[in-house]
């Protein structure tokens, strides 16, 4: 039958994941970092999924489709709240890429008392720039920390000298296989950025984190303060 059903343009899928939590009848999935409607005839047509993308990837099309199976939602439903309650408490389920702000007790002192446990500077969820939305409440007034996710191991005090008061963006080049330009460009120009900090290592396919941070200042059209820093293997700041 022809009707109206969504259709997700993969090209500008993030993969946040905020369209699978807001279908409510479960029609679609995160395939390989993507958004996918796995299951046609559980798609009601009626769009809950379609405000709440970031990055505008989901519209309407008429087309050739099964038609809505209400009593397969209902079922899945059943189905999914039942495996829920069998869960034990402290396998939980992992918060995926919900949006998440965080404010740590001792956010504000510029010291830790040497007897307190070291507290995560994290400032927000998700850090991975494939899994970040263009736009987010806590971009506002935000201070990047663009950052190769080795660093983070490679130099000890990253959390204090580095993340504390910014908002983390963590990536790699070589293993996502994808230039970052377009999607650091977006987040830089739609929000209100105060600074962007480029943190990588010293080996060379860093290099691609850093020209996509550096290009995406450029395209922005906007003037922002930023700063390189680059970290050796044995985690020593180079310069």
């Amino acid at each position: 039958m022809i009707r109206k059903i969504i259709h997700i343009d993969e090209d500008k899928c993030n993969g946040c994941g905020l369209c699978a939590e807001a279908c409510h009848e479960g029609a679609i999935d995160i395939v390989d970092g993507k958004a996918k409607l796995m299951r046609e005839n559980f798609c009601d047509g009626f769009g809950d999924c379609l405000p709440n993308c970031p990055t505008g990837a989901i519209t309407f099309e008429e087309r050739e489709a099964p038609a809505y199976d209400e009593a397969a939602v209902k079922a899945a439903q059943a189905k999914k709240a039942e495996e829920k309650k069998m869960e034990h408490v402290h396998e939980g389920g992992c918060p995926g890429s919900r949006m998440m702000q965080f404010k740590t007790e001792q956010e504000d002192r510029e010291e830790q008392p040497a007897n307190v446990s070291r507290v995560s500077r994290l400032g927000q969820w998700p850090c991975q720039i494939k899994l970040l939305p263009t736009e987010a409440p806590f971009y506002d007034g935000a201070k990047l920390l663009i950052a190769a996710d080795c660093t983070a191991y490679a130099y000890a005090n990253m959390h204090e000298d580095f993340m504390k008061g910014k908002i983390t963006l963590i990536g790699c080049p070589k293993l996502d296989a994808v230039d970052y330009t377009e999607k650091l460009t977006d987040i830089i120009r739609n929000n209100d950025i105060k600074s962007v900090t480029i943190v990588r290592m010293e080996v060379p396919c860093c290099g691609g984190l850093q020209r996509a941070a550096e290009n995406a200042l450029r395209n922005s059209g906007k003037f922002i303060p930023w700063q390189v820093v680059t970290i050796s293997r044995d985690g020593r700041i180079l310069d």
